[in-house]
């Protein structure tokens, strides 16, 4: 109790910010002459408060608005960690715009691959494999009928776990094994990605409802779970089970042309960021753009079942060198 007396007033003559980070009191750092560089439209701008991690003040926002003639365009984070926003430019000389991938991350899709291809189940495992699909597949149908652009958004949100749970199990391994991984880290981390990437896409052109959004969440809190152990169990099952599921969305895509074609689905303009992503034209439309993703699930195929096929030949996927920008 006396102890407690004795920090009260001591506390009180520290003041209230002793552990704040917000705005220190310019302290002197040699070279940067107590000063933040903020990068906005018109380049390099300097503020006070270099140390600050604080938001910027109302205050510094009006002078950076007249700065930019009125108009606000870019953020201002100040920071002294020295990360800096480099503006990129594509090949025409044009500002590049999207922040969630960057040039050398785009492709030309490969569409001359084989479509029709398909392993057939032999063994138990494959059976079950095929037979979970399936199974999967029946509720898909019935809740989604033949609206597919809802059916390709709301799908991407789940075929972008696999690649993420698969690439994370073998990190840590490696990590514990002290040992490579062949490459099969990135190779499924990709995936993961360009699944995400399909997810970007097809938001621009469906908006999910409220009670979609709410079965995104149960299904994907379910299927992460369920895929997590399943390839702790046998990475070999997971990874059959996943190519079956590709089969099938290469499926529901050429349900979608098809919807096209007949002129249910209007063949509207292709999203601005599916043209940057996969390099198309600019005149490109939706029927394009499914055209490339089903491609990409042709690919995602053919990865997942050959690391289903290496584990069956009683090997580590480490042995052999994993499909790195197989697209």
């Amino acid at each position: 109790m006396g102890s407690r007396m004795a920090v009260a007033p001591a506390m009180k003559i520290v003041g209230n910010r002793l552990f704040s980070t917000a705005a220190i009191s310019r302290p002197a750092v040699s070279g940067f002459n107590n000063h933040a560089i903020r990068y906005g439209s018109a380049g390099p701008v300097f503020g006070p408060r270099f140390m600050g991690t604080a938001a910027v003040s109302a205050e510094d926002d009006g002078d950076e608005a007249k700065l930019a003639g009125g108009k606000k365009e870019d953020k201002a984070v100040m920071s002294y960690w020295g990360v800096e926003h480099k503006k990129v430019m594509k090949e025409d000389g044009s500002q590049w715009k999207w922040a969630c991938f960057r040039p050398w991350d785009t492709y030309s899709s490969d569409l001359s691959i084989d479509l029709g291809k398909h392993h057939l189940p032999v063994t138990w495992m494959d059976k079950l494999a095929h037979w979970t699909v399936k199974t999967l597949r029946w509720p898909t149908d019935i809740f989604f009928q033949r609206r597919y652009g809802c059916r390709a958004m709301m799908l991407e949100t789940v075929a972008a776990v696999p690649g993420m749970v698969g690439g994370m199990l073998l990190h840590l391994s490696s990590l514990r094994r002290f040992e490579h991984s062949g490459g099969w880290i990135r190779s499924l981390l990709e995936e993961a990605e360009n699944e995400r990437m399909h997810l970007m896409t097809f938001m621009e052109v469906s908006q999910p409802r409220w009670y979609e959004r709410a079965l995104v969440i149960a299904v994907q809190g379910v299927f992460f779970n369920a895929y997590f152990l399943g390839y702790l169990i046998s990475p070999k099952f997971a990874h059959r089970v996943v190519g079956y599921l590709e089969e099938e969305a290469i499926h529901s895509y050429t349900e979608f042309l098809k919807e096209i074609d007949k002129g249910n689905i209007d063949n509207v303009p292709a999203p601005a960021i599916a043209i940057d992503y996969w390099r198309l034209q600019p005149g490109a439309t939706l029927r394009d753009v499914v055209m490339v993703v089903r491609a990409d699930e042709a690919h995602h195929r053919d990865v997942n079942h050959y690391a289903s096929d290496i584990h069956v030949h009683g090997l580590k996927l480490k042995e052999l060198p994993a499909p790195v920008g197989y697209h």
